[in-house]
């Protein structure tokens, strides 16, 4: 894009000297990016000039547009934020210096500079090292992509134009994407498709959404793009020409109503589509919604007049019809949804709103400044903003980056319920929270002193998933503070990062010798509850930036560190003490590829029942005499006496199988449901009981069971659903002997 295509774009209402201003910023950054280019080999000025294009048609004011033209130059370029400042402002300076921050990471190397540049879509430095498929390396790009992330969701709540403009950036980096190799480019559209499209739809800026989902679904799954692609065109002729029918008879029908009408056909995108397809698992030709059409109707009561019209002339489609005006969208959007029998039998999907709603629609929050500078007033621009640092509240509370961006992915970028406090207020919530979110989300307190809850008046466990249209009544303690099993991931008692972080705040003020031996305690018993024996706690307390032990223990205790994660590390690392062992009473024979002889090839293994090792255990063979070579654990008692060294070989894992039988034992007083609940949990996480015994005295009940679980995790989830069954004493894994 040339610097004349850019001023052709630019809004009417911009001044003579706004645009001379503009030219001054495209001539300082063409001087400033002179040497490089894109992976495309075009001059990266063009970049930034095509930056400024979207942020133009999105009637932005003027200095976003400057700060667009010059978003990359001081990160890449001598120029510095003081020449910015003297030549253009405080206010593009300040701009700048936002969008720069939010690329601006912390360097080790210059290879992390390189996974920096490609997580922002800049290879135009020259000289980069890019970083090795190493484990270090891929843990690196990701520790850089998140905090990238997390600096953009922070920036939301200093300045929104910042955010507009690091969109526009990544909208182009897309449009342009075809230039990067292939697994940089899935990478890039993937997070696209996970973070910056929600984004975008967090604003509203649907114009901005519905292009990033369609190019990130283009890279991310290019078979099903095309395949949608040459669908759509094959009928396009046909479609268009049916469109235009209806146009013109939805006009006739309005017309005699009296109903003044802008009518026109609604693009439907491929990445829309897509999803209809899987959410209602249908192909392509059941789409309904493959016909639509907009009615733009010049205020409210005429929407609800139309829609009327509309129904009395066809009949409209049970449960297609949504009022998002009397009930607008958590990102202020607002229309009517309806869709229709026409008179061909099939589907019309119609929407009808005001020119402000369109407006709105397309533009989101940016749309604020196009009134603005009509010298209209938009009430709810600061409603908005006001929203969004609402939403984000705990962003600060929160220094690990991936964790920050789980917790954007959940409460941001997730779906949504609405509930009633029984006052009758709305809370809004991401969709599956429970009633202790419910309580944080009304007030701290009230969240630390939640013992309980009522929904639609029948009480109900803390970790009930609140719906659409529940009311919600907190039981609370006088005094008190959460619990230690909320931030159990396993339960699930918590949805919201929100919620979360406030937990993890108050146990934080409490005494650090107490979070200590919290936190010693839940571990200890977590690792003994597993099995997981000898576990080197000095390596896993520097896997987690801690000092000490000890300090691994008070980060568990006070909430920093999730139970969840330390146990997820320990597999991940294939740690000696991180594996599954079969119970004896399983046939141990080995399956094809289970085990590979080191050297050796269509030699028969087993494995020894005296110590039944399974996938994860450091393993080593003995040779038999006639029944091949038996596969111990290496710190298997039996080996550890082995006269005979020269008949141990080496031997490793091969093809594991996905599931392989623990023994567990569950200790509860017997009740009449009991083995029901039990089932009921082992249903939910899909696993499959392989036995079971059954043991009564005095009341108490032993049951032992052997489940087939496909991974540690698995493991630790269950016992700890089961142990907060009623009635049950406590669930651990069983050794065999």
């Amino acid at each position: 894009m040339k610097i004349e295509n850019l001023l052709e774009k630019l809004p009417s209402i911009y001044s003579q000297a706004d645009r001379e201003k503009i030219i001054d910023a495209y001539q300082l950054a063409e001087n400033a990016h002179r040497d490089q280019l894109r992976a495309s080999g075009e001059p990266y000025i063009t970049h930034c000039v095509a930056v400024a294009g979207i942020l133009a048609e999105m009637q932005v004011p003027p200095v976003v547009v400057i700060a667009g033209i010059l978003h990359d130059i001081v990160e890449d370029t001598p120029v510095t934020i003081e020449d910015i400042r003297n030549q253009f402002g405080e206010e593009v300076a300040k701009l700048v210096d936002g969008v720069t921050k939010l690329t601006n990471l912390p360097r080790v190397s210059r290879g992390d500079q390189h996974a920096e540049d490609a997580v922002n879509g800049n290879d135009s430095a020259p000289g980069l090292i890019p970083l090795d498929d190493s484990a270090y390396a891929k843990d690196r790009r990701k520790e850089l992509r998140d905090e990238t992330l997390r600096k953009t969701f922070i920036a939301m709540g200093d300045d929104i134009r910042v955010v507009i403009i690091k969109l526009a950036d990544r909208l182009h980096n897309m449009r342009t994407l075809g230039y990067m190799p292939e697994s940089k480019r899935r990478r890039i559209a993937q997070e696209t498709l996970d973070i910056f499209a929600p984004l975008a739809n967090r604003l509203g800026i649907w114009q901005m959404k519905w292009e990033l989902e369609d190019l990130g679904f283009r890279h991310t799954n290019p078979e099903k793009y095309k395949e949608i692609a040459e669908n759509l065109s094959e009928r396009r002729s046909d479609r268009e020409n049916q469109i235009d029918k209806i146009l013109d008879h939805f006009k006739d029908v309005l017309d005699q109503a009296g109903i003044k009408a802008e009518i026109s056909g609604r693009p439907k995108h491929i990445y829309s589509i897509y999803k209809k397809m899987v959410e209602k698992g249908r192909p392509f030709e059941m789409v309904r919604d493959l016909r639509a059409i907009r009615l733009i109707v010049p205020d409210i009561p005429s929407c609800y007049a139309a829609l009327g019209v509309i129904h009395t002339h066809w009949r409209p489609i049970p449960h297609e019809f949504d009022d998002y005006i009397a009930a607008p969208k958590d990102n202020f959007y607002q229309s009517l949804h309806t869709a229709i029998i026409y008179d061909d039998g099939k589907s019309v999907e119609v929407q009808i709103r005001t020119p402000e709603m369109h407006q709105n629609a397309e533009f989101g929050i940016a749309a604020h400044w196009l009134y603005k500078e009509k010298g209209r007033k938009d009430d709810t621009y600061q409603e908005r903003i006001n929203w969004i640092r609402r939403l984000m509240e705990w962003r600060q509370d929160v220094s690990d980056a991936s964790e920050f961006v789980d917790g954007m992915r959940s409460d941001v970028f997730g779906d949504r319920v609405y509930v009633f406090t029984p006052r009758g207020d709305i809370i809004d919530l991401p969709a599956g929270s429970t009633p202790i979110d419910f309580a944080y989300t009304v007030h701290t307190e009230i969240g630390h002193r939640c013992r309980g809850s009522k929904v639609n008046g029948k009480l109900v466990t803390l970790d009930y998933n609140l719906k659409t249209g529940d009311q919600v009544e907190v039981l609370t303690a006088k005094q008190g503070g959460p619990s230690r099993d909320w931030l159990n991931s396993n339960l699930g008692m918590v949805k919201t990062q929100r919620a979360r972080s406030k937990i993890r705040a108050w146990f934080k003020q409490q005494d650090r010798e107490q979070n200590l031996a919290q936190g010693k305690s839940i571990l200890d018993r977590e690792l003994r509850r597993l099995g997981l024996i000898g576990v080197d706690l000095d390596s896993l307390a520097a896997t987690f930036n801690c000092k000490t032990v000890d300090d691994l223990y008070v980060g568990l205790g006070c909430g920093d560190i999730p139970l969840g994660r330390i146990i997820n590390e320990l597999s991940i690392e294939g740690k000696d003490t991180d594996f599954l062992e079969a119970h004896p009473t399983i046939d141990t024979t080995a399956p094809d590829n289970t085990v590979t002889v080191v050297g050796l090839k269509g030699l028969l293994t087993n494995l020894a029942r005296c110590c039944n090792p399974a996938p994860g255990d450091d393993i080593v063979g003995y040779v038999t005499r006639g029944r091949g070579v038996t596969v111990h654990r290496r710190d298997c008692p039996n080996m550890l006496r082995v006269g005979e060294a020269d008949r141990l070989i080496k031997v490793s894992w091969g093809d594991a199988k996905k599931t392989y039988p623990v023994a567990v034992e569950i200790r509860a007083y017997d009740r009449q449901g009991l083995m029901g609940d039990i089932s009921t949990v082992l249903t939910n996480e899909s696993i499959n009981l392989a036995d079971i015994s059954l043991k009564t005295s005095h009341n108490l009940a032993v049951i032992k069971l052997i489940l087939e679980v496909a991974e540690i995790n698995q493991l630790s989830r269950i016992l700890t659903r089961i142990e907060n069954l009623p009635n049950v004493l406590e669930a651990h894994r069983l050794h065999p002997g």
